[in-house]
């Protein structure tokens, strides 16, 4: 197992708890598999957060990008329930 520094550790815990960060970027960015970020959480976690964790992440289609059901056309890096802002006004919810 790879040694990492604790701003390190930070940044795959933080990557591993978002949605949206596939295991596959984690293994881009870090070089450790899926496995080996189960077994940081597992290490780095309270036993109870990572029951949590690894509940919410097991199976989740946005943790693998195999998974994924969208082509490259459809990536965004805002939700698409999000309102567009423009002409420097903000929109008001009623």
């Amino acid at each position: 197992m790879k040694e990492f520094t604790d701003r390190q550790l930070d940044r795959i815990i933080e990557m591993a708890w978002e949605d949206r960060t596939t295991f596959d970027a984690i293994q881009f960015q870090f070089g450790i598999s899926e496995r080996e970020v189960i077994d940081i959480m597992r290490r780095e976690m309270k036993p109870s957060s990572f029951r949590m964790w690894r509940a919410r992440v097991q199976g989740r289609s946005t943790k693998h990008a195999a998974k994924r059901n969208y082509g490259i056309d459809d990536v965004r890096f805002k939700c698409s329930r999000q309102k567009q802002i423009t002409h420097n006004k903000i929109s008001k919810r009623r």
